[in-house]
């Protein structure tokens, strides 16, 4: 290493990354529009542009949330959604007065009566249980578990 004249070799000083990184949000919709191409992995874009590939797809939730948004220019060859494609629309809204009158409003129906019948639980071939209608779940399941040895 040293002859007597110094030092001979090659020294190297590697910079330490400082914090995090701060992506402005064209260049992340950039980088999520590219990793929505067809055929493109997220481990692949996030090593292209030296992220981790968790932070790619945190920032791909973030679009899907419309966080983020992605630039229509890129988004040609992506695929629609599966109900075709989205686009932005206004909801039409009707604001009306409450009733005045109890005779304004739509009738209440009448409460209906609950029969309480027989209830048919097939299980296979070999398992069938008729319980009434009342019985609560947690029993039939209790039974039908008791029955195959289960419980």
């Amino acid at each position: 290493m040293a002859d007597g004249e110094g030092f001979v070799g090659r020294c190297e000083v590697v910079e330490p990354r400082r914090g995090n990184r701060r992506w402005p949000n064209d260049r992340k919709a950039r980088i999520v529009a590219e990793s929505l191409q067809p055929g493109a992995r997220v481990v692949d874009v996030a090593r292209l542009y030296n992220l981790a590939a968790h932070q790619l797809s945190d920032w791909r939730r973030q679009a899907r949330q419309g966080l983020l948004t992605l630039p229509a220019e890129l988004m040609t060859a992506v695929p629609p959604f599966e109900n075709g494609p989205v686009e932005p629309a206004f909801v039409p809204l009707a604001i009306t007065a409450e009733p005045k009158t109890a005779t304004d409003a739509l009738p209440v129906p009448e409460p209906v009566e609950i029969i309480s019948g027989i209830v048919t639980v097939e299980i296979g071939a070999d398992l069938v249980v008729r319980v009434p209608g009342d019985v609560p779940v947690d029993r039939v399941a209790a039974l039908v578990r008791a029955m195959r040895g289960t419980a």
